[in-house]
């Protein structure tokens, strides 16, 4: 029954000519990711850092385009936690980059739904919102993103939120230019879209 709801997410896609745009969003701390690596035997490798709880809020979505299947990247950073109104300034950025109808798929996440987005709808007739099955964070190609960048990133240690947006929004950058590792986050999600 849930895939019946995707597909035709997918079918008005095509009729309608639109981009899909897949939207998660994630949290970066200065607390090190910390990942298995190498090192001599016998010296088990230390991370020493400052213990703060400091953040760095993200969104981003995966753009697939009607015709050529082209994927792009689009990404917001934000030093507070998101909320309705930083989804709805994402959106709007989407929207003044891509022509044309754009159907954004998102979680059920309450901070996707409420008057700000139904009113950004209101707005913008050619924004289609549609969401994923509840529990099913598996389908979202966005989530693989994030494991990318968090690889990434992992074992590091700055020293500050600067010196953090800075390294992510470099990965983000280097990630937004590779169809490969993009390709690769809408594989690994098992959605029946065709990217040839």
């Amino acid at each position: 029954m849930e895939r019946h709801h995707l597909e035709e997410g997918k079918k008005n896609s095509t009729r309608l000519g639109a981009y899909l745009i897949f939207i998660d969003e994630s949290g970066f701390m200065l607390t090190p990711t910390v990942r298995r690596t190498w090192a001599p035997i016998g010296c088990t490798p230390l991370i020493r850092h400052h213990y703060a709880n400091d953040r760095l809020s993200v969104i981003s979505g995966i753009s697939v385009s009607p015709t050529r299947r082209r994927l792009g990247l689009f990404g917001v950073f934000f030093w507070d936690n998101i909320a309705q109104e930083e989804v709805v300034a994402f959106l709007l950025e989407v929207l003044r980059h891509l022509r044309g109808h754009v159907i954004a798929l998102l979680d059920n996440g309450s901070i996707h739904k409420g008057a700000p987005l139904r009113e950004l709808c209101r707005r913008y007739p050619r924004l289609h919102v549609e969401y994923f099955p509840g529990y099913a964070p598996e389908l979202n190609p966005d989530e693989a993103v994030w494991a990318l960048l968090k690889g990434k990133l992992a074992n590091g240690r700055p020293d500050d939120l600067e010196e953090l947006a800075d390294r992510l929004q470099r990965e983000f950058r280097n990630v937004a230019r590779s169809q490969p590792a993009l390709r690769g986050c809408i594989h690994q999600s098992g959605l029946p879209i065709s990217l040839l």
